[in-house]
């Protein structure tokens, strides 16, 4: 996940910000915090313990693989840090919920990425609401 998902802005200068989730995130899992100021591990009830690492997409993907023992993993996060997993190829499967809510600014998710529908099969879902689902499957 990306620092930005795990606190708000300046988290990384209060040593008892403990994440958004209270005592029991649930991840249930080893989850990896990418920042460029790591801190100790964190470890939390219900199995879930924060690492904090400054590194690249692949390495980070690699640290996460290891601790996941054969199983999947799952990367979170804004679309900064999405987009570069996107960029480097590390990304099997992707499921992007779009919502038709105008908030004026923000990050673009596909700036630099032109062209990666062609390495994915896309499904897109439209509901009632105008909520759209879009997967993408390499």
């Amino acid at each position: 996940m990306g620092a930005g998902t795990f606190g708000p802005p300046g988290w990384q200068d209060d040593p008892s910000w403990r994440g958004w989730w209270g005592e029991e995130p649930p991840f249930r899992t080893p989850t990896f915090v990418l920042t460029h100021r790591p801190r100790p591990p964190l470890p939390m009830e219900g199995g879930t313990t924060f690492h904090f690492l400054d590194a690249a997409p692949a390495q980070a993907l690699e640290v996460a693989r290891e601790a996941a023992g054969g199983l999947d993993v799952r990367i979170g996060g804004g679309p900064s840090m999405v987009r570069e997993f996107l960029a480097a190829g590390l990304v099997d499967h992707l499921h992007v919920v779009q919502v038709p809510i105008l908030l004026g600014r923000g990050v673009r998710l596909w700036d630099g990425l032109e062209g990666l529908e062609q390495q994915y099969a896309v499904e897109v879902v439209s509901t009632p609401s105008g909520v759209t689902h879009l997967t993408f499957t390499r």
